[in-house]
């Protein structure tokens, strides 16, 4: 049959365009100046004005410099003054009081130039701690993009109309082509369907409904249209209930307060402290600026920033997108790990566990263990059911060659008939091959396993046994984040508990809930005690508990988009390690920024106990100042460089 890219059927969503106002890759450089100014305003009015002031000065202007040079520092601590009484009215208290302190003794006592480099310092430092947080603003685009937009209702004489899906009401009866989206809870009409319930359940098994079943919005249909009757209305379907849940779970989430802000209430009062004494003292009142600009918190607002930019920096390039600086740490506090089953702790695609050979074949139509797979996976060929294509990949790992085929039927959801290679051949579900062999018998299975059975020219053969197996890094990584301290592991599973159990035995997981819906996946998040909880899932169905979760963490490389946007942390190669990996970077970057903060703190304090004595003039102090956030700037970027990846056992 000859292939090719199908036409997106009717109510499919039409693929996000770019924003109108990103850049393009290959904007020049001074666009991206231009931009970064647009960005950092602060930063550039600052840096020119210095500029002219050394200019005004090199010619002579020295009155001209200090009133433009005093007017500008007074109107930014003027503006800074009104932003931190909203913060303080809000109950965020934090260390842009010093900093508002330095400005403003040091335009009082004519030290305008030192007002300049205190601005700049101030402004440098939070335009980084924007940049190092810069976080995706799209949580909910894809959701939106993927969600259904139109059915197909059946009106008089059969006829079908194309109606947008919020027009659908309980009653109507609609019509759901292959591969399209279930747009509403419905009760299904036809006899039989077979649907794709992963956005919903993260189950990756085709789920077969009967006549008279729910239908979810959201489903995916298989390959045969279906006739069903809308039960609920568009904003009362599963689907909707699904984005309402990642709404109110992102807007709960409480923001992450900069690291460095605990210790600006002591650090303010011991600088504001250490000020008066100088004043008191000498009766100087230029001490007091002397001792604030040495006292101005860069270190605190700049070595955290620069720390967690170097660990977003050291994840990118190890695969791991952190999406800002506050998940970093939460990572490192982390003590509960939560993970979703399909496509996370497994696989997300069936593969052949063993083939068992029917026991009772006569003698002289026995068929072995190889041929069944051969003929099974040469009938698949003709096959749309999503577990085709792994019989298929089976025989080819087995090297078996897949036999000419003269002649083939499907029968919807349930298997296929075709002569393969001069051989009558039945593979599909129990009830098709029982109605075409003799001798058929249910096969043995066991939790996590499902059977696609086989007859051969009228005989029952044998039965395929497919299971979604655990990934095999997935034991060393529990391990790996044990040892960093997530001592709390818990598995969250739409599938039904017999599965969920074994898989979670293999991982060394003892904490099941299983036939979660996602309300109950967001409802056992919230219910762990031990906090930070990290989540790891992929797929639309995990987007809400991702969102809810203190750290998501979403598998992008086999993941849907709005899990990944819902997520704080995705990991863009298909590898479980990399859960244990962003951990230890969590941990890395925080104590580096920790380092990096008392490294600041303790210079400070060195330079405010020798300002004190007025032996450092306030632009001196601005400058030595500017040396001590160089100090914490080189300590943070140790980030960068994290511990280097641990060679598997038993590998050289």
């Amino acid at each position: 049959m000859p292939e090719g890219k199908p036409a997106a059927p009717p109510g499919t969503p039409a693929p996000p365009q770019p924003d109108a106002g990103s850049e393009e890759p290959g904007t020049s450089l001074p666009g991206r100046a231009s931009a970064l100014i647009r960005q950092y305003p602060l930063v550039a009015l600052t840096c020119l004005m210095l500029a002219v002031t050394g200019i005004m000065l090199q010619s002579g202007l020295e009155q001209p410099a200090r009133l433009g040079a005093s007017v500008y520092a007074a109107a930014v601590a003027v503006i800074r003054a009104v932003a931190m009484f909203r913060s303080l009215r809000e109950g965020r208290w934090g260390i842009d009081i010093l900093a508002l302190m330095a400005i403003a003794s040091t335009v009082w006592v004519g030290e305008y130039l030192a007002a300049l480099v205190v601005i700049l310092m101030l402004s440098g430092g939070e335009a980084l701690e924007i940049f190092a947080q810069g976080r995706a603003a799209r949580e909910l685009k894809s959701l939106l993009d993927r969600a259904p937009r139109f059915a197909h209702r059946e009106a008089a004489g059969s006829v079908l109309e194309e109606t947008p899906v919020g027009e659908v009401v309980p009653g109507d009866v609609l019509v759901v082509r292959p591969s399209e989206l279930v747009p509403v809870d419905g009760e299904l009409l036809s006899d039989a369907a077979s649907l794709d319930e992963s956005s919903l359940t993260g189950e990756s098994l085709p789920v077969e409904r009967v006549r008279g079943d729910l239908l979810l919005s959201g489903s995916v249909n298989g390959e045969t249209a279906i006739r069903m009757r809308a039960a609920a209305t568009a904003k009362d379907s599963q689907y909707s209930r699904i984005i309402a849940l990642v709404e109110e779970a992102a807007s709960s989430r409480a923001p992450v307060v900069r690291l460095a802000d605990r210790y600006a209430v002591p650090f303010t009062a011991l600088a504001i402290l250490m000020a008066g004494t100088a004043w008191a003292l000498s009766g100087d009142p230029v001490r007091i600026a002397q001792v604030l600009v040495v006292a101005t918190p860069c270190p605190l607002l700049i070595a955290a920033p620069v720390a967690f930019l170097a660990g977003t920096s050291q994840a990118a390039h190890r695969g791991i997108i952190i999406k800002n600086s506050g998940t970093l740490e939460q990572l490192a506090k982390a003590r509960t790990a939560v993970f979703d089953k399909t496509g996370t702790l497994t696989s997300g695609r069936p593969v052949l566990d063993t083939v068992q050979v029917a026991q009772d074949q006569g003698a002289g139509a026995a068929v072995d263990a190889g041929r069944i797979l051969q003929l099974a996976a040469s009938a698949e060929q003709y096959s749309s059911h999503v577990l085709a294509a792994s019989v298929i990949e089976a025989a080819a790992r087995h090297n078996l060659e897949l036999l000419p085929v003269t002649r083939a039927t499907e029968h919807a959801t349930q298997g296929v008939e075709a002569i393969c290679g001069g051989d009558s051949v039945v593979v599909g579900k129990a009830g098709l091959v029982r109605n075409s062999s003799a001798g058929f018998r249910e096969a043995a299975l066991q939790s996590g396993q499902l059977a696609i059975y086989v007859a051969v020219n009228g005989s029952y053969a044998g039965a395929l046994i497919m299971k979604d197996p655990l990934r095999t890094d997935a034991g060393e990584t529990l391990a790996r984040l044990h040892r960093l301290g997530v001592r709390h592991t818990m598995l969250l599973t739409g599938d039904a508990h017999g599965t969920a159990a074994h898989i979670a035995e293999e991982a060394g997981i003892r904490n099941v809930q299983a036939d979660c819906l996602p309300e109950d996946k967001v409802n056992a998040v919230a219910a762990v005690r031990e906090r930070p909880v990290i989540m790891v899932g992929d797929g639309v169905n995990d987007a809400p508990v991702l969102a809810a979760a203190d750290v998501g963490i979403a598998m992008g490389a086999k993941g849907a988009t709005a899990a990944s946007e819902s997520a704080d942390v995705v990991i863009m190669l298909d590898d479980l390690s990399k859960v244990a990996v962003a951990v230890e970077i969590g941990k890395r970057t925080v104590a580096v920024a920790l380092v990096s903060i008392w490294t600041g703190i303790g210079l400070s304090i060195g330079l405010m106990a020798v300002a004190m004595t007025g032996y450092i003039p306030a632009v001196t102090g601005a400058l030595l100042q500017e040396l001590v956030d160089l100090a914490t700037i080189l300590n943070g970027l140790r980030a960068l460089h994290g511990a280097r990846p641990r060679k598997p056992p038993g590998r050289g």
